[in-house]
């Protein structure tokens, strides 16, 4: 059989509930779901590198297109590794908030409360760097194309925050721009391209959150039943 070949196996699926079992079990997750949030204040406890592993893991078990998983996952612990992606990261904010972004984007930013400094990039005991694979490279260093990458990569990256918040982690979507000092610093192929930085901790007791940040678009601004 070639790897092209069409080969079906059995679903496992998860055991179908009642109606009512669903409904309530719909609720449930949509109540626990929506206390996720973006947080900017991390405490510096360590977390076991399996837990790291297991969120990746549920990650990669993402769709993508023809299944080509066109992703890698660098997981940072080491501290004079994450002291240089801040600040690598925070040469880039400066200039971002020094006015490349603009005035109107620097606006909505003001309620979010964010500016250049990034000091959970070394407090937090993991950062993820989520690497899109713009093409694909065997081991004989054959190219081969990948599908929909942005739209796998981005389902990935929402099955780890999931995940991450599923075990009560804190996390933060870290995006400078440009981010290719992720590369380098990380010794990354030229074939992959940084998709986001992720923040994973345990939130400080004095943690908070921006209020503006807990609003959020009502089911009839967000989606249209047909």
């Amino acid at each position: 059989m070639s790897d092209y070949d069409y080969d079906p196996i059995p679903l496992d699926a998860p055991q179908r509930m009642s109606d009512d079992a669903l409904i309530r079990s719909a609720i449930a997750h949509r109540e626990f779901i929506a206390r996720r949030r973006t947080v900017r204040h991390f405490s510096d406890a360590p977390i076991d590198r399996s837990v790291i592993e297991s969120c990746v893991q549920a990650a990669g078990s993402a769709p993508s297109g023809a299944n080509h998983q066109p992703w890698h996952f660098v997981c940072v612990s080491d501290a004079p590794t994450k002291r240089a992606i801040r600040e690598a990261a925070e040469e880039e904010e400066r200039a971002f908030y020094g006015g490349k972004a603009g005035d109107t984007w620097l606006n909505d930013l003001k309620k979010i409360g964010t500016d250049a400094s990034k000091p959970f990039l070394e407090t937090a005991p993991w950062l993820i760097a989520v690497f899109a694979e713009r093409y694909g490279v065997d081991q004989e260093g054959n190219r081969h194309k990948n599908y929909y990458v942005s739209e796998s990569v981005g389902i990935a990256t929402g099955f780890l925050i999931q995940a991450c918040h599923q075990l009560g982690l804190a996390t933060l979507t870290h995006t400078p721009n440009p981010m290719k000092f992720l590369n380098t610093i990380l010794g990354r192929p030229k074939n992959e391209r940084p998709f986001v930085l992720m923040v994973v901790g345990h939130p400080s007791a004095e943690a908070t959150v921006p209020r503006a940040a807990t609003v959020k678009k009502s089911l009839s601004e967000v989606a249209t039943f047909v």
